[in-house]
């Protein structure tokens, strides 16, 4: 029997005695898209910041495959295979997409201690397929970041989880602010993470983004999960009724 990718079991979790999490147990499969979804203040953020490492829970655990992990850092969620692209990711928009792409994780040529030259080919090299293996046609890696769309931006941003072989793709309200266009072009993005082997989790308040790209729908409500079903086993007026 297959081990879940993620399984939290009784997270609790207070900021300064407000009770943010109350005893959330959840299981994700390998290869799921789940969407999660809540109100403003339903919990969604505070669960998403303990697995990508941000926050820690006050109780409660999580597996991944089966193995308990304590993140310590946003580091911690990324060695274990986490990444978390954020509405306003964290990429620099003075920089160029292959500099974006392998931020933190530059190749060199040579190193010495913290000094070294950065191996600036291979990073072309590899941002050109990354690019292209999420179907992203862009005219050159060293176009700056800060020149590309909403939707272009989240397209670098998944293909640079895919290309550090992430395992889970948390994607926190990936389509605001974007036009139709690119909105349907980060769904699509959504709905190919099976065929590359990422699981993913996708975090928004628009529920036709949520019921057009995932197989599941997790529902939270004053920090408790209140929902956990197939998206073909429910309908979006159900789940407006429970929040």
């Amino acid at each position: 029997m297959t081990l879940p990718i993620i399984e939290c079991r009784n997270l609790q979790k207070w900021y300064s005695g407000v009770h943010a999490l109350k005893n959330v147990s959840l299981t994700i499969k390998r290869g799921e898209s789940v969407g999660l979804v809540g109100d403003n203040g339903a919990g969604k953020s505070t669960l998403i910041k303990i697995l990508s490492g941000v926050h820690h829970q006050d109780e409660g655990q999580i597996l991944i495959e089966g193995r308990q992990v304590n993140f310590r850092s946003p580091k911690d969620a990324m060695h274990h295979g986490l990444e978390t692209i954020y509405q306003y990711n964290s990429m620099v928009p003075t920089m160029s997409i292959a500099r974006n792409l392998f931020i933190g994780r530059e190749p060199m040529k040579w190193c010495m201690g913290n000094f070294g030259i950065m191996d600036q080919k291979r990073m072309r090299d590899e941002s050109i397929k990354a690019i292209a293996d999420v179907d992203l046609h862009l005219r050159s890696p060293d176009a700056l970041v800060g020149e590309l769309s909403g939707g272009q931006r989240q397209g670098v941003a998944i293909a640079r989880a895919m290309h550090f072989k992430s395992k889970v793709l948390i994607l926190d309200e990936p389509t605001n602010h974007l036009s139709v266009k690119e909105t349907n072009k980060v769904i699509g993005f959504v709905r190919g993470l099976k065929a590359q082997g990422l699981t993913g989790i996708f975090i928004s308040h628009n529920m036709q983004h949520v019921f057009q790209s995932c197989d599941r729908i997790v529902a939270m409500a004053r920090g408790e999960v209140v929902f956990d079903r197939p998206t073909a086993e429910t309908s979006i007026d159900e789940v407006h009724d429970l929040l």
